[in-house]
């Protein structure tokens, strides 16, 4: 097998404001994994939270990349990446996320079947997808959600975090009256106190949010189970929840964990997650970065699954290279081809960048 990397630069449409930072673009690694003349592809992004930038995520990929010459065909080598045998134990999730996405995709390729057949599901998975509205202005914040209910989103996801609580509080309130059907959810990334929360939580239930995710700072998961025992609104864990040892530890303690393939280490470890929890009354969630949809792709086929899903990270993007899974009337849906069952886009031409920046 041969492998082959591709850095390319995603541009957002517009800045993405949350608790924490802006973020305007970050890139991606596209990771080739080519065997009797067929290629998977996977992807990779930069993200500063988890302290990956474009030459770490090159460099560890490459040297997995490496690591396949010793396998004979990508099943073995997908049994090995699975086996911890493919990858150390100091690799990134996200990286071994990437090399497991690559290796689905040539897998189904070559068994000529999407990867939610693999997987052991016989049609492919369609699930509401949340739309995130980053910190904005109220007025800001209802002209989008006004756009996206009349383009069929039944969720909407809201950040929320500022230093003075009052416009999270304003900036939902506002969407609320321009959404009055959508299902909302809520984001501080862990910047509320304890006592903040509490004093938060009821405001936000009342406006008719339906979950909050991680509203403490990560690094307390105790607290957050204490806050979810008297929380009017069902906590989810998202910071705190990284891995299958993290979500055994907060399984029954909070109503929901948002599992994202890049901090869990790819499909199979969501997998595993998914079955610790089933039968149990902490549900799942499926969240993503800001991704192309090959990068969005493999948690696709894995969405019916979830309670809830927020996989839109593509639909941020100022234009997706990868098409494939869908979004933009609300909804995500596994391809049925091959693979992964998603294909190069072809580039944007200059009279279509301005038409999309005159939209903007």
């Amino acid at each position: 097998m041969k492998a082959s990397l591709h850095t390319v630069r995603l541009e957002l449409t517009q800045p993405l404001r949350i608790s924490r930072s802006t973020m305007t673009a970050r890139d991606a690694v596209w990771l080739g994994i080519e065997h009797d003349g067929v290629t998977g592809h996977g992807e990779a992004v930069t993200s500063v939270y988890y302290g990956l930038d474009t030459g770490a995520l090159e460099r560890l990929l490459t040297a997995v990349g490496t690591d396949l010459a010793r396998c004979t065909d990508p099943e073995s080598a997908l049994e090995a990446l699975r086996a911890g045998e493919l990858a150390g134990a100091d690799t990134p999730p996200a990286v071994t996320a990437a090399v497991e996405a690559a290796l689905l995709d040539l897998v189904g390729k070559r068994a000529n079947s999407p990867v939610h057949r693999l997987l052991g599901a016989v049609e492919p998975p369609v699930a509401a997808t949340a739309r995130t509205i980053g910190i904005t202005s109220p007025g800001q914040a209802a002209s989008q959600a006004r756009r996206l209910a009349a383009s069929g989103f039944e969720v909407i996801k809201v950040k929320a975090g500022t230093p003075d609580p009052e416009d999270d509080v304003e900036r939902v309130r506002a969407i609320r009256a321009a959404a009055p059907r959508a299902r909302l959810l809520l984001d501080p990334n862990g910047a509320w106190s304890r006592p903040q929360a509490e004093a938060l939580l009821p405001r936000f239930a009342e406006l008719g949010v339906e979950a909050v995710e991680q509203p403490l700072a990560p690094g307390t998961p105790e607290a957050l189970g204490a806050l979810a025992e008297t929380s009017p609104l069902p906590v989810i864990a998202d910071e705190d929840a990284v891995d299958l040892d993290d979500v055994r530890r907060l399984a029954g303690r909070v109503h929901g964990v948002n599992v994202k393939l890049a901090k869990c280490g790819g499909v199979h470890a969501a997998l595993r997650i998914a079955e610790a929890l089933d039968g149990g009354c902490t549900e799942l969630m499926l969240g993503c970065l800001t991704a192309s949809s090959l990068g969005l792709a493999p948690a696709v086929h894995l969405a019916d699954r979830a309670r809830w899903a927020d996989l839109d990270g593509h639909l941020l993007l100022g234009h997706d290279p990868w098409t494939g899974i869908g979004g933009t009337d609300g909804f995500v849906r596994a391809s049925a081809l091959p693979g992964l069952g998603v294909r190069p886009r072809p580039p944007r031409t200059t009279e279509e960048e301005v038409s999309r920046e005159d939209v903007a």
